[in-house]
């Protein structure tokens, strides 16, 4: 027992001697390697030391290389736009002085136009006296006159016994009777001896057009050309015994030319909306095939409405681009239909336009209002586009609609005043007139033939319209034909010839043509039921 405990001991002491020793060991290891650890983090510490050194002095150089850089190209860009400031301010000062030339232009020309209307003013004033010394001459002169003749006329009852007002009644009604007879017995000879000295006239017609220039302006401005596919279509455009082509002048009341010209036909009118009515009719009725009476009558009414929407739509358009805002919706339709309207030749919507581009230039150079000035010159010319067109002058007609839609008193004044039928009161009005005749007065702008044949179209038009019984009447083939469309209800045979004479004696009468005028009276008769 004694030697177990003594072995035991002995054990734990060289146990414990050995872990002593052994710490003591571990102790010496683990100093060495913290110094030798110690050691690396020195050295490496000392290298970052060296290359951040390095790298910071790498980037010092880099920043004061890009901020040379910078400062050279910050100094080029200003001096750019140093030298753009002062070319810019060179410019302004020359803008400045050419403003003040045209201002003393300006002054000095209003001055002058003061002189002259000064002068003008005192000429009508020495013309109106002499006009009304004039006048009372011929006041005593009408007097003498009109006492001379009641002297001879209470002569002439004594000795027919008869007062005068009876014996004009009389012979009135013998003339009347008289020449309604005479009418109706001779109309067929009339008829017949046209038919006979056709060709002779139709020789005279065609020199007497060669020696007019209206026919080379007629061609530009009353003739459309409508093309299509292959020459098989004319004939179905022309319909058994011509029945298609006749529905579609009569609706439109334009000339269908259809002749050897290869794939076109010619549509001939004065009034280019009929033109445009009858092209677009033409050209859906190709379109869908079906082609008769009823279906033209058709298409040209739904065409009609299309390009009164589409003269609505080319009015607010035209009031768009110039940046003319609140206008009444019958103005801006007038304004639509100004596209389909000539003056003297020259389309006056574009004439139109370029017065109020011009006008908004002037008003702007003289500082005046450049809305108003620009309102003035696009409706200075809108009485000229009115359905019904009284006799008035189309100033004044325009400055009564400008007034009647609430436009401003100094465009209507500008409107009324542009041909000095009233008198200018607005500081605008002198520009609209001179705009306008700088428009109309460019060479090749206008053609005054051109304006006086469609004048004279329309008159033959409007002196057929006023006989009873007339529903519609076309003035075709250069004004040598005039198609009168009669209420077959309340115009017979026998009165439609009557009809046809009276018109043909009306234009003799009143108006001045070259050659003959073909009159035209259509009545047609068109029963219509419905089945229910």
């Amino acid at each position: 027992m004694p030697d177990i405990l003594y072995i035991v001991l002995t054990a734990l002491v060289s146990l414990i001697i050995g872990v002593v020793i052994g710490r003591v060991l571990l102790q010496k290891v683990f100093k060495q390697q913290e110094e030798e650890a110690r050691q690396r983090a020195k050295s490496i510490i000392r290298e970052a030391e060296l290359n951040a050194e390095t790298i910071k002095k790498d980037r010092i150089l880099e920043a004061k290389e890009k901020y040379l850089k910078m400062k050279a190209e910050f100094e080029e860009e200003m001096n750019k736009k140093k030298n753009l400031i002062i070319q810019n301010e060179n410019k302004v000062k020359q803008r400045e002085q050419h403003v003040t030339k045209q201002m003393e232009q300006a002054k000095r020309l209003e001055a002058d136009l003061h002189k002259e209307k000064e002068t003008l003013h005192a000429e009508l004033e020495k013309e109106k006296n002499h006009l009304h010394a004039q006048h009372e001459q011929l006041k005593k002169r009408r007097e003498e006159v009109e006492q001379q003749h009641e002297e001879v006329v209470g002569r002439l009852e004594k000795i027919a016994g008869l007062t005068a007002a009876e014996a004009r009644e009389q012979l009135v009604e013998a003339l009347k009777n008289e020449a309604t007879s005479r009418a109706s017995s001779h109309i067929k000879d009339i008829v017949a001896q046209a038919k006979l000295t056709a060709t002779k006239e139709a020789k005279k017609i065609v020199i007497e057009t060669i020696q007019r220039t209206a026919a080379e302006h007629a061609i530009e401005n009353c003739v459309s050309v409508f093309n299509i596919e292959s020459d098989d279509i004319k004939g179905k455009i022309i319909g058994r015994e011509g029945r298609n082509i006749r529905a579609l002048e009569a609706a439109t009341g334009v000339e269908i030319i259809v002749d050897d010209t290869p794939e076109a036909i010619i549509i001939s009118g004065f009034d280019p909306v009929r033109r445009e009515i009858a092209r677009l009719s033409l050209h859906r009725l190709v379109a869908d095939g079906r082609i008769h009476p009823a279906r033209i009558e058709e298409v040209v009414t739904k065409t009609r409405k299309n390009i009164e929407e589409e003269i609505v739509e080319i009015g607010e358009r035209t009031a768009i681009d110039l940046g003319i805002h609140g206008l009444h919706p019958e103005l801006i339709k007038m304004v639509g239909r100004m596209r389909f309207r000539s003056s003297y030749g020259q389309n006056l919507l574009q004439h139109s336009r370029e017065v109020a581009n011009l006008c908004a230039t002037m008003a702007a150079e003289l500082g005046l209002n450049v809305k108003h000035a620009k309102r003035a010159g696009l409706l200075h010319d809108i009485g000229k586009v009115t359905p019904d067109e009284p006799e008035l002058p189309h100033a004044i007609i325009g400055m009564e609609l400008a007034k009647k839609y609430k436009e401003h008193p100094d465009v209507c004044n500008a409107i009324g005043a542009h041909h000095d039928e009233i008198e200018m009161t607005a500081m605008i009005s002198p520009l609209i007139q001179a705009c306008d005749a700088i428009s109309g007065s460019r060479p090749g702008a206008r053609r005054e033939i051109m304006e006086s044949y469609i004048k004279r179209l329309k008159e033959l038009e409007e002196a057929a319209v006023s006989f009873d019984g007339v529903n519609q009447c076309y003035a075709i083939q250069a004004g040598r034909e005039l198609r009168v469309m009669v209420d077959a209800d309340n115009v017979s045979d026998e009165k439609a010839q009557q009809l046809s004479f009276d018109i043909s004696q009306k234009i003799e009468k009143e108006m001045q043509y070259p050659g003959q005028i073909k009159i035209t009276v259509i009545r047609e008769m068109r029963a219509i039921s419905y089945a229910k």
